[in-house]
């Protein structure tokens, strides 16, 4: 009997720790007592979205199986880098990854000093990534941020999802779109956000249009003058 308990709370242990990655452990919590989980609202959280470049070309050149290996070969090596800082992977939508700071667990003005933290890290990392059936060939990666307040909360009753909505995300996205390679895209709002430290490496890009936005002043993230990215 007392074997049998022991290895009924390992199941237990490796249930709730697959649970965590897919939902926050406040939110997951909520849901196993079968609580309605309200929405929650965020005055200021960051949050940082990135794509590859030439995605659908490189997909195109190989086969399914391929690009599967290869995005997971890309996101096993993020997932790994992100623990580092105080952020919540949001979830991946083909090759696009999206990750916030500021919530679910609120950092005070921390968010846009963490994920700026991190973007150059990923930056960084995606050159070392290998394409098993590319050997020769190294990802690019597009990266935006905008900082802002924005809603969370979960979204359906089968496989629920912990979503983020609000015109924050919507131009986080943006700025990713409107990046280069191997740049970190910010808004003025995440700029003002990063200057309280003065620790940072940034550049003006100019005015930029911006679907629905109309033009928006913008910026390049170079560096941290405190921080060696990991290699």
């Amino acid at each position: 009997l007392k074997e049998k308990t022991e290895d009924l709370k390992r199941e237990r242990h490796l249930a709730e720790d697959l649970l965590h990655q897919m939902l926050p452990k406040s939110v997951a919590k909520q849901l196993r007592k079968c609580q309605r989980v309200e929405a929650e609202n965020y005055d200021q959280v960051t949050i940082f979205f990135s794509d590859i470049v030439g995605f659908t070309s490189i997909a195109a050149s190989c086969t399914p199986l391929q690009v599967v290996e290869m995005l997971n070969n890309l996101y096993v090596c993020f997932d790994t880098r992100i623990e580092s800082y105080d952020v919540y992977k949001v979830e991946t939508i083909g090759d696009a990854y999206m990750v916030v700071s500021g919530l679910p667990e609120r950092n005070g003005t921390k968010h846009a000093d963490e994920i700026a933290k991190m973007s150059l890290d990923l930056v960084a990392a995606v050159r070392q990534v290998v394409i098993p059936h590319m050997p020769q060939g190294r990802l690019e990666l597009r990266a935006g941020i905008h900082t802002g307040p924005c809603v969370a909360g979960v979204v359906g009753y089968k496989m629920p999802r912990y979503c983020l909505f609000g015109d924050t995300v919507n131009t986080a996205s943006h700025m990713e779109s409107t990046s280069l390679p191997q740049k970190i895209h910010i808004s003025s709002a995440t700029y003002e956000a990063l200057l309280t430290d003065d620790a940072y490496e940034i550049e003006p890009r100019g005015e930029i249009e911006v679907k629905g936005k109309g033009k928006m002043k913008t910026y390049w993230l170079l560096g941290n003058k405190n921080y060696s990215v990991q290699n």
